[in-house]
């Protein structure tokens, strides 16, 4: 009541201009947004990958969603990332989804909400780990990689982030058991993009941990909402009354969280080359 009764005694023209000026602030924002997504589509199509279409659910096992009607391009997916980070991203893949027990064309059925959210973590874990990994390979260029004889346990401290998927970027078995442990020496070995992310203290890593702009958030909605729509329940909410079952392979699941990461640290691109011409 006191923000109307403020506005009510402002002059009419410091009203209109106040209103003009908030139409011109969310057109300017929908742009940014349309821009970077053109951005992000642009990418896929120079790399000649073919995004997933809108998903249909379909509980009949003898349907399989759109997933698998598209050609095999895991290794396109795979070539967005450096090296260092799709050691992560497979880390990430094995702990976030089924275990891939036999063929890879096993069908299974999941729950179309489930997977909705998958991806839109994907999505955000593929944008996260472009952001670290840029600062990564530029401490590697410029030789400033620490020596880290033992990694220290920083996360204790981070503040939970409900959009980091902290369990599957920081919870990283090293190749070698004992490789920090006593009969391991860490000095003698490079610092790999995993054992980096463990080094970084709890604020920087607290700092990665977000989207950086309204735009990023409202462009990850966007991509998510054109792949899985929006399942509302009858007062608007987001909720599992409305849940449906899609039938998907192994592989189907595979191509879901590849194409997200993808979409993140292409995400993380745009927003880096809007922000040099539009800021």
């Amino acid at each position: 009541m006191p923000r109307k009764e403020e506005d009510a005694s402002k002059p009419p023209g410091d009203l209109l201009y106040k209103r003009i000026a908030e139409v011109k602030y969310k057109e300017r924002r929908k742009e940014i947004e349309d821009i970077m997504y053109c951005l992000i589509v642009q990418k896929f199509m120079d790399r000649d990958i073919s995004m997933i279409p809108k998903l249909i659910a379909s509980s009949s096992p003898d349907v399989i969603t759109q997933i698998d009607t598209i050609p095999r391009q895991e290794s396109k997916l795979e070539s967005v990332h450096s090296s260092d980070a799709l050691e992560i991203i497979q880390s990430h893949l094995s702990l976030i989804s089924p275990p891939f027990v036999g063929p890879r064309s096993t069908i299974v059925q999941r729950s179309k909400l489930k997977l909705r959210e998958l991806y839109a973590v994907s999505i955000m874990y593929g944008y996260y780990l472009k952001r670290v990994d840029e600062r990564y390979q530029l401490e590697r260029s410029m030789n400033t990689l620490p020596n880290v004889k033992k990694l220290p346990n920083m996360f204790n401290d981070v503040k939970p982030n409900p959009f980091w998927f902290l369990e599957s970027l920081v919870q990283i078995t090293p190749d070698d058991g004992d490789r920090y442990g006593e009969g391991g020496d860490a000095a003698e070995k490079d610092c790999d993009l995993k054992s980096y992310v463990m080094y970084l203290d709890p604020e920087t890593l607290q700092s990665y941990a977000t989207i950086r702009s309204k735009e990023a958030v409202a462009v990850i909605k966007k991509q998510t909402e054109a792949l899985f729509g929006w399942p509302e329940a009858d007062d608007g909410s987001l909720g599992a009354v409305n849940d449906e079952i899609v039938t998907v392979t192994f592989q189907g699941l595979a191509m879901l969280i590849l194409e997200a990461t993808a979409f993140g640290s292409f995400l993380w691109d745009s927003q880096g080359y809007v922000e040099s011409k539009y800021h």
